[in-house]
């Protein structure tokens, strides 16, 4: 908290405290001139604080009769934060933490001044942030409990987890040091026993978990937000090449962000490069786009593209 939001709570304190201070006084307990008090006065009249002033030998500041200051006061625009805060909350966490979202905004609506939850009520109807979980939430609302309770209480899970590359699901011993949620996928970032060193689990990909007694600690040195900045989550097997017909310009400009590389070719064609996991992944890209686009390389990309073809064709095939 900045000193000037501490000194502007401490001046209400003092007033709620004992009315009729003068601005010297006030002053002096602030430790700042009598020139700051008058500022900090103001600043609080605008943020709906009602304060008032008596002239006079016996007069000075005083808090509104039967003005009780909150447990926290908020300019409108961190009221709204909070609220919208909490309603992200809600959205990306489901059962497990929607009970306390909304009981944060239930309470702060019995203590939020009528400027404040104006502004609140236009932010709600009018900045929202939605469909950010797109995996299941009502079957990862157990597992999350549990690798929530794991992780708070660095206790090691074992779990049944099956990789995109594994034919069978491999018991794992993890050491959870974070929950993360990503494009729309909950994660589990965590020490491998089995690989000897930090690894990054998709938590749909889960398909038995149980917390253990076996405790453990993180390392002072690991920060989950410098991990989620190097780590490479999908590194690039394939480098693909595929040609969009000229028609297909506004395809290529509309996901810009998807591409690597973009060519214009002398009959207006484009050509776009970009990194693929897997021939499967890359497969859905080209199919997407159907007729307008052709794959250029890799060549195994190609001979995919051209069974994949026939397979279609053939389910599509009209009876002479």
């Amino acid at each position: 908290m900045s000193t000037t939001a501490t000194r502007l709570i401490t001046l209400i304190m003092l007033l709620q405290r004992k009315p009729k201070q003068k601005a010297v006084d006030l002053a002096d307990e602030l430790g700042v001139s009598v020139r700051t008090v008058h500022r900090y006065i103001n600043q609080l009249n605008e943020m709906g604080i009602p304060i008032y002033s008596e002239r006079g030998p016996y007069g000075g500041f005083s808090l509104v009769r039967g003005y009780k200051m909150p447990p926290l006061v908020f300019t409108p625009h961190e009221a709204v934060a909070i609220y919208l805060g909490s309603s992200l909350v809600e959205e990306i966490w489901g059962q497990l933490y929607s009970v306390a979202a909304r009981g944060v905004t239930a309470k702060l609506d019995n203590v939020l001044p009528d400027e404040q939850r104006q502004e609140v009520a236009w932010a709600r109807r009018t900045l929202v942030a939605t469909g950010m979980q797109r995996a299941d939430d009502a079957s990862l609302g157990p597992l999350l409990e549990k690798l929530r309770r794991a992780a708070r209480q660095r206790r090691r899970v074992t779990m049944l987890y099956q990789s995109r590359t594994q034919s069978q699901p491999l018991h794992r011993d993890v050491d959870p040091y974070a929950i993360v949620h990503r494009w729309g996928w909950w994660y589990l970032i965590g020490h491998c026993c089995l690989r000897d060193a930090i690894r990054t689990f998709r938590l749909d990909r889960v398909h038995e978990l149980s917390v253990g007694r076996d405790s453990y600690d993180v390392p002072d040195d690991f920060d989950v937000h410098e991990y989620l900045a190097q780590e490479d989550w999908f590194p690039p097997r394939f480098q693909v090449r595929m040609r969009f017909s000229p028609q297909a310009e506004f395809d290529v400009t509309d996901t810009g962000s998807s591409w690597d590389t973009v060519t214009e070719e002398p009959d207006g064609s484009l050509v776009v490069g970009f990194g693929a996991t897997d021939l499967d992944w890359a497969s859905r890209v080209a199919l997407w786009y159907g007729p307008e686009v052709e794959v250029l390389e890799p060549e195994e990309l190609r001979q995919v593209m051209g069974d994949l073809a026939r397979r279609v064709a053939a389910v599509y095939q009209t009876d002479p």
